[in-house]
């Protein structure tokens, strides 16, 4: 899990290359890939705080679909979200590599940060892909909503796809959706 893979191997250092080509050094990013219903995604990984085991999880009554329950991580209260869910398809099942991703995403409030968990199938490795190697994401026939796309990158001969945090654990978007089940709920008991 604490691995860190460069993309290219036999591409030379970027020092190197600048220095033997006298071009501007190409910018790498890291990503932290995972696997969420037999598919590769990606977070950058400047907005992760920690990966744990997935354990010890509390529902709580009325929240939307797409989350869980809530962690106490050392005194806080963590949401965690079901990603598979968020992404319109049925809950990931937990299995003995799933973990929870801790992700720190902004909050309405300027400045203002809240830590989220998201459930994975497994965490792969820390990659360092050249944003030269990132394709924009595509308008048409992705499985997910394009917004939530960052971008897709190809390593070792397969496709990853990198996913826009601040648009996927939208605190906002979230809230809405929890607004909205509530209304439906209401609803729901009001015709019984």
């Amino acid at each position: 899990m604490n691995a860190l893979v460069k993309t290219d191997p036999q591409a030379p250092s970027k020092s190197s290359a600048a220095a033997a080509s006298g071009t501007s050094v190409v910018e790498e990013k890291q990503y932290l890939t995972f696997m969420l219903g037999g598919e590769m995604f990606s977070l950058g990984i400047l907005c992760i705080k920690e990966i744990i085991w997935y354990a010890n999880l509390t529902e709580v009554p009325m929240m939307p679909a797409c989350i869980r329950g809530v962690i106490n991580l050392r005194g806080a209260v963590v949401p965690v979200m079901d990603l598979s869910n968020r992404f319109g398809k049925p809950s990931t099942p937990v299995i003995k590599s799933s973990c929870i991703v801790i992700v720190e995403v902004p909050t309405a409030v300027e400045g203002e940060h809240q830590n989220m968990g998201i459930v994975v199938d497994s965490v792969q490795a820390v990659l360092e892909i050249p944003t030269t190697e990132i394709e924009p994401a595509p308008s048409f026939g992705a499985k997910i909503r394009s917004e939530f796309i960052e971008g897709i990158a190809k390593v070792n001969g397969k496709f990853v796809i990198l996913l826009n945090v601040n648009k996927v654990l939208s605190m906002e978007e979230i809230g809405q959706l929890g607004q909205a089940g509530q209304v439906a709920a209401l609803a729901t008991q009001e015709i019984a």
